[in-house]
């Protein structure tokens, strides 16, 4: 079968199944299996796949068409510009969380050599991305989850940054609250959906990505309740916590951080509140 007509009967398979933008899942699995780049796609049309590639294809196109997530299936996630593995032991990376990377890299502009802790680290991609952009800071990233710390720990050697973060086991920062204040952030993006909202999350994400890091109690507060005491723990006076946060909680956020200083949100592309930003 020629390429163009793989890539055509792929998309409307995976229409009929309405996942996501069919087209470019069609090309992504494609691109997957063959090893190749999108331009090179379209650049042979006419390329007659061999029997091998072409049951592979259909092998992916049936998880994706299942309900698969696309990055599950090709093991990658690009964020922050860095290429991500990723696998079912972490959330997938998305680009909302990329505002809280910005945050941080707006506060700590003028500090010479931060120290960071990223909490609920997943896939690592927070800590690396603030990795690649602050050359002199010194970041430790932790997670409840083994399995997603040895994710992320490939990811830190992949990207050249495996002695730059340094990935510890922890549940939130249990580990470090008895070092006292040493850390100029604290940084999480945290399982923040509530079981009670639990059905209005995609079915692919509530049915494969890791019921940990989704689900953060009954209404979706109760890492922050324990978190952002402990922050407050372990960071130098005047210095900052940063969190994503869900839809609707800004109210609720703000009030656990009414002992805080300069307490305020930052926006995502479509206007909702996605960070909150505190000083210690």
């Amino acid at each position: 079968m020629r390429l163009d007509l793989a890539i055509k009967q792929a998309t409307e398979r995976l229409e009929a199944n309405a996942r996501g933008d069919a087209r470019l899942d069609a090309e992504t699995l494609l691109m997957h299996v063959l090893g190749r780049e999108r331009a090179y796609l379209y650049a042979h049309p006419d390329l007659v796949l061999s029997c091998r590639d072409l049951s592979r294809y259909n092998e992916v196109l049936e998880r994706r068409a299942s309900g698969a997530p696309l990055q599950y299936i090709t093991g990658h996630q690009e964020f922050w510009g860095l290429d991500l593995l990723v696998t079912p032991a972490v959330l997938i990376p998305r680009p909302e969380t990329e505002h809280s990377v910005e945050a941080a890299m707006e506060l700590l502009r003028d500090v010479e050599s931060p120290r960071i802790v990223d909490v609920g680290t997943g896939s690592g991609c927070i800590a690396l991305a603030l990795a690649s952009e602050l050359p002199k800071a010194n970041i430790d990233a932790v997670d409840i989850s083994a399995d997603a710390l040895e994710i992320a720990c490939s990811n830190a050697q992949r990207l050249g940054f495996g002695d730059r973060v340094k990935f510890a086991h922890s549940d939130l920062l249990g580990r470090y609250l008895d070092l006292g204040p040493k850390y100029d952030m604290v940084i999480s993006n945290p399982p923040y959906v509530g079981e009670s909202e639990a059905d209005k999350l995609q079915i692919e994400v509530r049915l494969n990505e890791p019921h940990c890091a989704l689900f953060g109690g009954e209404q979706g507060l109760d890492i922050y309740r324990r978190l952002i005491p402990q922050a407050r723990q372990i960071l130098k006076p005047d210095r900052w916590l940063v969190m994503e946060i869900g839809f609707s909680q800004e109210q609720a956020i703000h009030q656990l951080l009414r002992d805080w200083r300069d307490v305020r949100s930052a926006p995502d592309l479509r206007g909702i509140p996605r960070v909150v930003i505190a000083r210690k």
